[in-house]
C-alpha cells in the first residue's frame, strides 16, 4: 500500500499552496511543467516544494491538508520553520 504525502510548495510569488498525492517529485514536476498541476500553480510557476509529511492512508492525508489550510499565513510559516530545523 503507498504512502500518502501532504505537502506544500512556495509559488514564484511567495505564496503557499498545500496539496496531497502518493509521490512528490512526480507532483512537484506536474505543477512545474504539465497541465495536470493546479490551476492556482500555472500561473505561479516556478514552485518548490518546502514541506511534506507521510501518513497512512488518502483519508488522513486529506485530513490533514484541510487542518493546515485552516492556518494563517504565520501559522504556516511557523510550520515550515519548526520543519526545515
Amino acid at each position: 500500500m503507498a504512502s500518502w504525502y501532504v505537502y506544500m510548495l512556495r509559488c514564484a510569488d511567495d505564496s503557499l499552496y498545500t496539496g496531497i498525492t502518493t509521490d512528490l517529485e512526480r507532483r512537484t514536476q506536474e505543477h512545474n511543467h504539465g497541465r495536470v498541476g493546479a490551476r492556482y500553480t500555472r500561473v505561479r510557476r516556478p514552485v518548490t516544494l518546502v514541506y511534506s509529511e507521510t501518513l497512512a492512508s488518502r483519508s488522513d492525508a486529506a485530513s490533514r491538508e484541510a487542518a493546515i489550510k485552516k492556518l494563517s499565513r504565520p501559522q504556516k510559516l511557523l510550520l515550515l520553520a519548526t520543519w526545515e530545523k
